[in-house]
């Protein structure tokens, strides 16, 4: 047994196999099968999906008293309700009388008081019961109180989101974070707050979909106008650091980081291409500070040191918040820290841009795919409750960059590819692609556990 095997043997609790059809021999193979068989995803809603801490809501979307917002997951609905105490609770979304889903979307409870549509029965905030119609003509014995209370699920609240986990026997959520979690929270993932949210939903398996953000390897070939005039042979393939971690999270960033910036011109037009491709990362307000500084540049400044002076500075007079030493963090200049099973920051400066990827319609080889634009802003502005702008098409130009547009055409193209005849399995590099193949092995190990 080779020394992967033994990795993967101690990471799914049988050796090499671990019962997961279609297991992965190694980190370098990924079977096509993952991809598009019933029975595997079949597998992943039962032991993945029902028993995995997920991101279930941004704070912004629920953030006075009685807001709710409802999260899908593979059939299963919940609703996250705002306490009156400013916690947060979810609850299973449906009826104890007769299972109909009381709330759809988002809201806010009229009174205080969740409904029911069919029969009018009413439950408070905290999920217990207030109010059965024709009570009179019910047996007791299904009326009694603990019955009728709604069903919860665990939910915690961690950088800025509300994450639940339909197993009541998980480890605690700062656990299953490790080690992401002390990462993120380095750069402040608590004060990022929505710009913007968008969906689009693409004929892709959700772990597919996912990949593509795991690495920048794509970027010469896939968005060659961020590329830098340099052609795919000659853009250095090695300019980032990968790190594979336990618990299937990973991240990479720039090797050099702010170093990488040659010239005040390099940054600023960087940047452009960013701000208009995506409108996400680098905003317009960073660019103004760029531009602000253009002509005191000196040959032989640091650049990158000067942008993020700048940027503090600004932020300071301002009001923005900027916790110490954020200007020293590797994903200060840009990077992506991937969060097991389907979360994703990409953060650069003071702001993240941020993906979150699950099934849809009970399809393997269709996905949901949200996109959040997220910034810090003043501590005294107040915002707006967030909501999603709408779902837009792959190719709807109007509500989508051109950068998103470009993976969005590669995914469909890659699920599309897995049904060649002849295809059996993606190969993958053992460094830029080192995630992927940490992802499948978490995977496995959280299926193998029945």
């Amino acid at each position: 047994m080779t020394a992967i095997d033994d990795d993967l043997g101690a990471a799914t609790g049988v050796p090499g196999r671990g019962g997961v059809p279609f297991p992965m021999r190694d980190r370098l193979h990924v079977p096509r099968e993952r991809y598009f068989d019933r029975g595997f995803y079949e597998l992943e809603k039962r032991s993945l999906w029902s028993r995995t801490w997920q991101m279930a809501c941004r704070l912004e979307e629920i953030p006075q008293p009685h807001d709710f917002v409802e999260y899908e997951i593979c059939g299963r609905s919940l609703l996250l309700v705002r306490q009156p105490d400013r916690s947060v609770k979810a609850l299973h979304n449906a009826c104890r009388h007769r299972a109909t889903q009381l709330e759809k979307g988002a809201g806010r409870l009229a009174g205080g008081q969740i409904v029911c549509p069919f029969h009018g029965w009413r439950w408070n905030a905290d999920g217990t019961n207030s109010f059965v119609y024709g009570a009179s003509g019910f047996a007791p014995e299904c009326l009694r109180p603990d019955d009728l209370r709604l069903r919860e699920c665990r939910a915690e609240v961690w950088g800025g989101c509300v994450w639940i986990n339909l197993d009541p026997d998980a480890s605690p959520l700062r656990e299953a974070l490790h080690p992401v979690a002390d990462l993120l929270e380095s750069i402040a993932v608590g004060n990022w707050q929505v710009r913007w949210w968008k969906e689009v939903v693409l004929h892709a398996n959700w772990k597919l979909a996912q990949e593509a953000f795991m690495e920048g390897y794509h970027v010469p070939q896939t968005h060659p106008q961020l590329a830098g005039g340099l052609s795919v042979e000659d853009f250095p393939v090695d300019q980032n650091r990968y790190d594979a971690f336990d618990n299937g999270h990973s991240s990479f960033g720039r090797k050099l980081a702010g170093e990488r910036y040659t010239s005040i011109e390099t940054l600023i037009l960087g940047g452009q291409l960013l701000s208009d491709g995506q409108d996400a990362m680098t905003l317009e307000r960073d660019l103004t500070v760029f531009e602000g500084f253009r002509n005191k540049i000196q040959p032989g400044d640091d650049v990158g040191a000067a942008a993020a002076e700048a940027l503090r500075d600004h932020a300071k007079g301002a009001g923005i918040p900027w916790p110490e030493g954020l200007e020293d963090s590797p994903l200060f200049f840009g990077g992506e820290v991937f969060v097991f099973p389907n979360l994703f920051f990409l953060p650069q400066y003071n702001n993240c841009l941020s993906y979150r990827i699950r099934p849809h319609q009970d399809d393997p080889e269709w996905c949901r795919f949200e996109v959040w634009s997220l910034t810090t802003y003043p501590a005294t502005e107040l915002r707006p409750r967030a909501e999603q702008l709408g779902r837009f098409a792959k190719d709807d130009s109007e509500h989508w960059g051109l950068i998103p547009m470009q993976d969005f055409s590669n995914i469909e193209r890659q699920q599309a590819g897995l049904h060649t005849v002849g295809f059996e399995e993606t190969r993958l590099a053992t460094e830029w692609e080192n995630a992927i193949g940490n992802m499948h092995v978490e995977l496995d190990r959280r299926l193998a556990r029945d």
